[in-house]
């Protein structure tokens, strides 16, 4: 989740409440995203014109600055990955750098699948308001309602609203590291026994910056005691499948090391080098936030990791939040809703931030882990989508981001906006 390759990085804006060669595999076409084949994509040097016009800033063209600061960080071995920039569903720019699988000369591209981390946290909240929409679980219910085995003074006051705002006032027990899991039941069972040790440090309601692990875990044990299936499968088919995220999965290890379709962790060690995390279950992190950690080690991520996409998939995801594919509108507006001011324009939402940046709103989310960088951000008032996908260490993510934001908005990075800004 946290990751040393964001540590230079105002954490809580960034993720809380939210030498590789520099190959630019370019795919940077006026195409709708929908039906896209990976393979289709990585046709080396074929690139379509661009969406052009006055909607279209001219630093988030192909050539223009945004392009350029990525090309330049990938060259000097900072970045490796994808980033891919969407207008009203039709890609902008998109370019590729680095490798997927080094040892299999696997380059990334478009097709390529990454680790989310935290970055997909969010699917936790669009599943508990489906079910709301649905009438099967109330904002207002109380864990009691829905789970057994919690402490009375966690059943009794912790509700849903609480998990999904950030507010429950929970603590989360440690996790062991190092542990290396070898299935999904193994894996159902810890994050399902860890739940259940949360306990509170707070009161219910009131605002906390704190990450706790707990509330995501105990919203998947409600998703799951409510629709009767695994928090996987429930995502993986009333998320990724409606959503047509083709791409995209909660993938087991053996399937990490297999499937050429997904990105491998490449961790910094202590000496510099980068190792691919997945082949070496016995080395860990060195970061001071992730100290010990190898995210190859979990056999099925956890509700809290996410699991994994591709960039035009997570557009996909954008697109399906806002035209009524995983939520009535009004629920989408409930989802993205500003809930818990930050700042002075940034506020917690159900699982993202949301931001006013030059008048319009932004809502984001990130994740990060060893070897592991992960955002998107939708720009729903003007119909932008911005990706950013990494696998190495000490991506400047948080950098990435305001230049991303720049380029679409033309807000200066790191300077907000505001509610007035033009």
């Amino acid at each position: 989740m946290d990751s040393d390759s964001v540590r230079r990085v105002n954490r809580r804006r960034l993720l809380g409440w939210g030498g590789l060669a520099a190959g630019g595999v370019v795919a940077a076409g006026a195409v709708p995203l929908m039906g896209f084949r990976s393979e289709d994509a990585v046709a080396a040097g074929q690139a379509r014109p661009a969406p052009t016009g006055p909607e279209i800033p001219p630093d988030a063209r192909p050539g223009g600055a945004y392009d350029r600061y990525v090309a330049k960080l990938a060259a000097e071995g900072r970045f490796s990955g994808v980033v891919l920039l969407s207008h009203h569903g039709r890609t902008v720019l998109s370019r590729s750098y680095g490798m997927a699988d080094k040892e299999k000369g696997i380059r990334n591209h478009e097709g390529i699948a990454f680790s989310l981390s935290s970055a997909g946290k969010p699917f936790h909240a669009v599943a508990l308001l489906q079910l709301a929409q649905q009438g099967r679980v109330k904002l207002a219910d109380t864990l009691g309602t829905h789970l057994k085995g919690f402490a009375a003074n966690v059943a009794d006051r912790v509700t849903v609203h609480h998990l999904l705002s950030g507010t429950s006032g929970l603590d989360s027990p440690g996790e062991n590291v190092r542990h290396v899991f070898q299935s999904r039941k193994e894996v159902h069972a810890d994050y399902t026994r860890r739940a259940r040790q949360a306990r509170p440090v707070g009161v219910p309601g009131v605002p906390d910056t704190a990450h706790a692990q707990a509330e995501v875990t105990i919203a998947a044990l409600i998703v799951e005691a409510v629709s009767g299936t695994t928090y996987w499968d429930y995502v993986q088919e009333n998320i990724f499948k409606p959503a047509r995220m083709t791409g995209s999965a909660f993938y087991t290890r053996p399937q990490w090391l297999t499937d050429k379709h997904l990105a491998h962790p490449y961790m910094t060690m202590q000496d510099g080098t980068r190792l691919d995390a997945l082949r070496n279950l016995d080395k860990s992190s060195p970061g001071a936030n992730v100290l010990g950690k190898n995210p190859g080690r979990a056999f099925i991520d956890a509700p809290g990791d996410g699991g994994f996409a591709t960039a035009p998939d997570l557009v996909r995801f954008a697109r399906a939040l806002q035209d009524g594919t995983l939520l009535d509108r009004p629920w989408a507006d409930v989802l993205t809703g500003a809930k818990i001011p930050h700042g002075p324009v940034s506020f917690g939402a159900y699982g993202i931030t949301a931001t006013i940046t030059k008048g319009q709103w932004r809502y984001q989310r990130a994740g990060a882990n060893p070897g592991v960088a992960a955002n998107w951000t939708i720009y729903p008032n003007t119909g932008w989508v911005g990706v950013v996908l990494g696998n190495c260490d000490d991506v400047p993510l948080q950098e990435m981001l305001d230049r991303e934001t720049q380029a679409i908005t033309g807000a200066a990075p790191g300077g907000g906006g505001g509610g007035g800004g033009g």
